[in-house]
């Protein structure tokens, strides 16, 4: 029997001299005190405050996205961002077979199909290559429509995935995108802090999505952003997302079916206080990737996954790929880090392997299969170095 588990746990509490980790928790200190008191103290707590606005100016600024429109969480983002991208229903949504389930939820969320395609080993997002290659053979254009020839259904946008923080390679993605003419909406609800050629992921495509959920890099607690360069379109997310209410001293009238969506000022408080820290949160995570690279540097069957080329990643999670022939390991791992106060967790079941997206479309998927089969995610909190 392979001793993988016990070597892993070894050195997982070597490197952070801890017998016990979860795999990402928040940091919080007194500024984050201090922002929930005024916000507490001003009584403001809810979808109406001063924090709300900061930090939506403050996302924009720091993505160089000309706006944010902040939301309850991630997934509600997409979904606004794919109802305003013309997602109808019983059209299709490409979208990875290896992501969270959110990303799947939010098409469905509009009555729509997820279209499931291949991920690559350099990025473990889209692989490019296999995208266009499967859209070329099984896809033609009709009356301007993408339509996909095995179901008669209209393709009516795709969303790539930077997976763990790390992007993918957004540029080739989006240039198949306005090839095929779908519009791109960017799931990058994992990589606050992460960069491809220099630019911000989740600004590349015609919406990007943040979340801020607890294990995020920062957190609001709860909540998300819709990210976009396009003004008519940033207004249209902010409407929708507060319920279509028109602005009036007192009375109560919208417009067409709106959202409850607008995240509260108590968590933009929050969120003001942790987006101040991102840039040492970014460095200590790349601190101990350095770390958990030379530890690991001569441990045969296992690699630490590294920031793809042309990319600066968040690291947001540490992630061990176990070698092809291993995949039978991977549980024995799991159980005996977790089981000894080190908190590891695998890659996503694919999508597609859920009953309620079995039928869905879905090219062929190697990668996203045998990667799901050897990923696992290491102890990644910002404070552990």
């Amino acid at each position: 029997m392979r001793d993988f588990g016990i070597k892993i746990t070894d050195i997982i509490k070597s490197v952070l001299m801890s017998e016990r980790e979860f795999l990402h928790e928040p940091r919080f200190n007194d500024e984050e005190v201090k922002n929930l008191k005024k916000c507490i103290e001003s009584t403001f707590v809810s979808t109406v405050g001063q924090y709300v606005n900061q930090f939506e100016n403050e996302i924009a600024t720091y993505t160089k996205s000309k706006r944010a429109i902040a939301v309850v969480n991630g997934t509600s983002a997409l979904h606004v961002a794919l109802k305003l991208s013309g997602v109808g229903e019983g059209e299709e949504v490409i979208c990875p077979a290896l992501t969270f389930v959110a990303t799947a939820n939010a098409i469905s969320y509009l009555n729509a199909i997820p279209h499931f395609v291949d991920c690559n080993e350099k990025t473990l997002g889209i692989d490019p290559l296999s995208l266009g290659n499967w859209l070329d053979k099984n896809c033609e254009k009709i009356a301007g429509n993408l339509i996909n020839k095995n179901t008669g259904r209209k393709i009516s946008a795709i969303v790539p995935m930077h997976t763990f923080g790390h992007p993918s390679e957004i540029i080739q993605i989006i240039d198949i995108a306005k090839n095929f003419g779908i519009p791109v909406v960017e799931d990058a609800a994992e990589s606050l802090g992460s960069f491809y050629h220099g630019r911000h992921t989740g600004t590349f495509g015609d919406f990007g999505v943040l979340s801020f959920n607890g294990n995020k890099i920062i957190t609001t607690g709860g909540g998300g952003v819709i990210l976009t360069n396009d003004i008519n379109l940033a207004n249209k997310a902010k409407h929708i997302t507060s319920t279509a209410k028109l602005s009036h001293r007192w009375r109560y009238i919208h417009d067409q079916v709106g959202y409850n969506y607008r995240m509260p000022n108590l968590n933009a408080a929050l969120g003001c206080a942790q987006l101040k820290k991102i840039d040492d949160f970014c460095k200590s995570k790349r601190n101990l990737f350095f770390k958990y690279e030379d530890a690991f540097r001569n441990f045969n069957g296992i690699s630490l996954f590294k920031e793809p080329p042309f990319s600066r990643s968040n690291y947001w999670l540490q992630t061990l790929i176990l070698d092809r022939g291993l995949e039978n390991e991977l549980e024995k791992i799991l159980e005996y880090t977790n089981d000894n106060g080190i908190m590891t967790r695998p890659a996503w079941d694919l999508l597609p392997n859920l009953k309620m997206f079995k039928e869905c479309p879905k090219a062929p998927l190697p990668i996203a299969q045998s990667l799901s089969n050897r990923i696992i995610n290491i102890p990644s909190s910002a404070y552990l170095v």
